[in-house]
């Protein structure tokens, strides 16, 4: 009997973040004879027992994907996981309580991690229970590398063209500005209905980032006047409500609120990035953007240190706007100094050498994923699986059309927006023109929002 290899699934939640990164994934586990779905996370759920037996992909293992958890092996998948945000996190305490379920890692049977920190933090945990744990890097990553960076040739050349020269201020105050005011921090925690703050640590992170955006409401302006012949885009976090921003700059010329696309172009198109805490910092570490971290208040709990660690620091407006004219001047670039170059070696992985990508699906293969199937659970376990997830689905469809709910179809539209077929086989394309393989892959529509990637 030929050898069967397990499908492997892919979702992804945010299309401007995860898409590009997950579909070089997707194209290199097909090279290597997997069978891949990729598409919209909250439609792969809703599909789950329809698809064959398999290899579930998670993007995380919050307390809110218990019951998705519990579901996806009763179906006949088994999991494996990298955690999305576990590059720039809280202290472990907090991490720990925010982004890590006991019941949810139960589950998982092994784990990709970002770099050697990620992996420490994994094993810290209360609720690791031993599946192994591989610090292959992250996909994302991979698009940020010296061969890989004419993948977004042409969008550099058309956002240089359109912009000309432009400084790029990325947001992170999702929560406190969400696309659902009600899912705001400041909601919950700041000011809780019942007027009882249940969570300490939330309400002073909370507090602390309202005062980091009350100091960015004011820079934007500030470093408008600033630099009158420079462009600046301000690109918002992927859940954040862009009306605030709009509101900032409706009239500052050289100011445009923009979030499109993949932030990898507009970090090597730009001449800097101005920052709070970012993710995107490391990645312009990675590009060799320079980077400056907006920083008029500190704390040594609720600050991200890794991003800020590899920027330029900036501790209030002259300082800022200073720094800023330096780089567009010339005089200073990245931050490219050996603590720096430590920092980043220790938290991102894979940075030359094997792509993640292929690192991670070397790791599938090692596991027997490319020659076996997960064993098939018991008849009435799939069965009870199929109940819960079909009454799930159900539940998620009615919340669609519930406004200010997070799984609320505008908010889904918000953060993906939907992919044609046409533009998944261009950007697969792309990636076999810069890699030179991939040669025939092709990408096929199988329902709503949904995916495959076949030969």
């Amino acid at each position: 009997m030929t050898a069967q290899a397990s499908t492997l699934i892919i979702p992804v939640e945010s299309y401007v973040r995860e898409l590009d990164a997950k579909l070089l994934l997707a194209c290199v586990a097909v090279e290597r004879g997997f069978p891949v779905v990729i598409g919209s996370r909250a439609y792969v759920h809703h599909a789950m027992g329809r698809f064959p037996k398999g290899v579930y992909l998670a993007k995380s293992m919050r307390k809110m994907s218990d019951r998705m958890f519990d579901i996806i092996p009763k179906l006949g998948h088994e999991i494996v996981a990298w955690d999305e945000e576990g590059l720039v996190r809280f202290p472990d305490e907090f991490y720990y309580q925010r982004r890590l379920s006991a019941r949810a890692v139960r589950n998982v049977k092994l784990l990709f991690a970002w770099g050697e920190d990620d992996a420490r933090a994994f094993r810290a945990f209360d609720g690791y229970h031993g599946c192994p744990i591989h610090v292959t890097g992250n996909p994302r990553i991979d698009l940020m590398r010296p061969e890989m960076r004419g993948f977004f040739e042409r969008e550099v050349a058309e956002l240089r063209a359109e912009y000309g020269e432009f400084i790029l201020v990325n947001t992170n105050f999702s929560g406190l500005n969400h696309f659902h005011d009600g899912l705001s921090e400041l909601t919950h925690n700041l000011v809780p209905k019942d007027g009882v703050v249940k969570d300490p640590f939330m309400a002073g992170r909370a507090a602390f980032r309202n005062e980091i955006l009350g100091h960015f409401k004011q820079m934007i302006p500030a470093l408008s006047t600033a630099l009158p012949e420079s462009r600046i885009v301000l690109r918002p976090h992927p859940s954040e409500n862009h009306r605030l921003w709009r509101e900032i700059s409706r009239d500052l010329r050289n100011v445009e609120v923009v979030n499109r696309g993949n932030v990898h172009p507009w970090l090597m198109a730009s001449r800097a990035l101005v920052h709070n805490g970012c993710t995107t910092a490391v990645e312009a570490a990675i590009l060799g953007t320079p980077a400056v971290a907006f920083q008029p208040v500190t704390d040594p709990i609720f600050d991200m240190q890794l991003p800020n660690s590899l920027s330029h620091r900036a501790n209030d407006l002259k300082d800022l706007q200073k720094t800023v004219r330096s780089i567009v001047a010339g005089e200073i670039g990245p931050r490219d100094d050996p603590e720096a170059r430590q920092i980043l070696a220790h938290h991102v992985g894979a940075l030359e050498g094997p792509l993640a990508s292929d690192r991670m699906i070397d790791v599938l293969e090692a596991a027997g994923y490319r020659s076996r199937l997960p064993e098939a659970p018991p008849w009435s376990r799939r069965a009870g699986a199929r109940t819960h997830l079909a009454l799930r689905t159900v539940v998620k469809t009615i919340n669609r059309y519930r406004p200010g709910h997070r799984n609320n179809l505008a908010f889904h539209r918000h953060r993906f927006p939907g992919v044609s077929t046409a533009e998944l086989q261009a950007k697969i394309e792309a990636l076999e023109a810069q890699l030179g393989r991939f040669a025939g892959l092709r990408a096929r529509p199988i329902a709503r929002h949904l995916f495959t990637i076949e030969k």
